[in-house]
């Protein structure tokens, strides 16, 4: 099974390697751009593998994060969202305490991922996507659990 990179990650540590402005806490708008454009190359390059692929994280991830930092040009999140479709049936995975680390790209803190939770399974669900949210288990049932419902649907 192929997987896609998370945008923001790869972002970050190209923009932080190259003293780079579009990080997220230099320029919100700019940064975002940059996610855009990668999750749609990651989109069309699993697409085009006919392979079964996960994404972390996707196009709608983009509508959340545009009206959480108020960003003022964000119609074109929605139009890339309806035109590069994932399947139906999303996974999120909730905000958990115990398993929450912050490193050198993910520096928002605990508060964060709680508050950006509703607005991120609020666009997928407005973007047409059920969304099924993980269990707070280990890795290797969460994998399960995802594989089970992969395999029947």
């Amino acid at each position: 099974m192929r997987v896609g990179r998370e945008a923001a990650r790869a972002v970050i540590q190209v923009q932080t390697a190259i003293d780079g402005p579009a990080l997220q806490w230099r320029d919100p708008a700019r940064f975002a751009e940059l996610m855009l454009d990668r999750d749609i190359q990651t989109h069309e390059m699993l697409a085009a593998t006919g392979e079964v692929a996960l994404c972390d994280r996707g196009l709608p991830d983009l509508i959340a994060y545009g009206r959480i930092m108020n960003l003022a040009e964000t119609a074109h999140f929605e139009r890339a969202a309806r035109l590069y479709r994932y399947n139906a049936t999303v996974f999120l995975a909730p905000p958990w305490r115990e398993i929450h680390v912050e490193d050198a790209e993910r520096i928002e803190g605990w508060e964060h991922a709680q508050r950006i939770y509703p607005g991120l399974r609020d666009a997928y669900v407005e973007m047409g996507y059920r969304v099924v949210e993980l269990p707070k288990a280990p890795v290797d049932q969460r994998l399960a659990f995802v594989m089970d419902a992969i395999s029947h649907a």
